[in-house]
């Protein structure tokens, strides 16, 4: 038996928390100016955010108004917790985008170069960088089994805390699930990891038993694994009554691997919120997420790993990389054809193609921004299966 583990985190980590600020100050932007360039980052600490970045926009929004409303959302609305969204401070730091930066942009490589044939050629990749997509067929919403768990258990931790089934938690919380595998295909539920902040007097024997009732049960009721040997970690470090940004402070992009694919697929390092979709480092990543479901949906491979890269300024990629696992139906260059005769990877062709000006991103920075089958995101659609199996050599 091998083991693989991944984690996920409540909407209260502080991390997260970050991110949820920023997607939701760049979901306004947009709203007001879809073509607004963005990229805010998040810092918070004990009764205090600190929004800062980049921005060009026309569009009027106050960065306070919305960091406060998602911190109440979130469920920080008393000292104890250790913000409130009400007391808290907020210091708003936003700057014009480089020039240097939005002419490059705006004014592509293949423009300057006299090399353009179409109008996706004139919008340039927001940065350098390598980004990657992941698709397995182990669940139906084609994500790792260890992170898809482990983002129903923290979703679900969540849940019981808002709708009063456990008042006592607080908003902080972490998942961590590790599988047992038989060759690659998980067959148990080796050991689950909650940690929960909770209130002062609730003791441990109550939080494991509710814990295993209330989080653990529901969610295990919708997937065939093993578990009647599971293990549970139930806030192994003793009480969880100190939390969220007092005890430790939070920064956007620092949950990247909860984001993606729980460390079963490579990242190229760059994070997703605050960031509008010029910015490849987002775009690229669930275009490529986009692409990858849609192979393993048209039955190419049970798993596939996709690699692109750009250079800043530039439209077209320099780079594009199938990784099969040996799970192919088909050979991995003819998939690679397919890939390349289907998918229109240009900055300006995926910002089209997915809708990204017109998304909005704040439900996405917590749980995960790939197999969310509670949201309608355009890159999780599988509309071009058809399209790949005829493109085939």
């Amino acid at each position: 038996m091998r083991y693989f583990t991944s984690e996920s985190v409540t909407e209260g980590h502080p991390d997260k928390m970050c991110d949820q600020i920023s997607d939701s100050i760049l979901d306004a932007y947009l709203a007001g100016d879809p073509m607004s360039r963005v990229a805010v980052e998040c810092l918070t600490t004990t009764g205090l955010v600190h929004i800062a970045g980049e921005v060009s926009s026309t569009a009027h929004i106050d960065p306070e108004q919305i960091a406060r409303q998602k911190v109440k959302e979130i469920g920080y609305t008393d000292e104890a917790y250790g913000i409130n969204y009400d007391t808290m401070g907020v210091i708003v730091s936003l700057g014009q985008q480089s020039p240097d930066i939005a002419g490059g942009v705006d004014n592509a490589y293949e423009v300057r170069d006299g090399d353009n044939s179409d109008t996706y050629d004139a919008l340039g990749a927001g940065d350098q960088g390598l980004m990657f997509g992941y698709a397995t067929n182990e669940t139906q919403a084609y994500m790792p089994t260890a992170l898809w768990l482990a983002h129903r258990f923290a979703e679900r931790l969540a849940a019981v805390r808002k709708d009063g089934t456990l008042n006592y938690l607080r908003p902080d919380g972490k998942t961590q699930v590790t599988l047992g595998l038989e060759g690659t295909t998980p067959v148990e539920l080796n050991t689950l990891v909650i940690s929960t902040q909770h209130d002062a007097g609730v003791e441990l024997g109550q939080i494991t038993e509710d814990m295993k009732n209330h989080v653990f049960a529901p969610i295990m009721s919708q997937i065939n694994l093993r578990h009647d040997d599971t293990r549970f970690l139930i806030n192994p470090s003793g009480q969880f009554i100190l939390g969220g940004p007092q005890s430790d402070a939070g920064l956007t992009g620092r949950k990247i691997i909860v984001d993606t694919y729980g460390g079963a697929a490579r990242h190229g390092g760059g994070a997703f919120s605050g960031k509008d979709p010029t910015k490849v480092d987002r775009s690229a990543a669930y275009a490529l997420r986009w692409v990858a479901k849609n192979i393993v949906a048209a039955q190419l491979a049970d798993r596939v790993e996709l690699q692109v890269a750009y250079a800043i300024g530039s439209a077209h990629p320099v780079g594009i990389f199938v990784e099969t696992f040996g799970t192919e139906k088909v050979p991995t260059d003819h998939i690679e054809k397919a890939v390349a005769n289907v998918f229109d990877l240009r900055p300006a062709a995926i910002i089209d193609q997915l809708e990204l000006r017109t998304t909005r991103y704040a439900p996405t920075a917590a749980y995960g921004h790939f197999g969310r089958m509670d949201l309608d995101l355009p890159w999780e659609r599988t509309n071009r299966v058809e399209e790949l199996q005829k493109a085939l050599p």
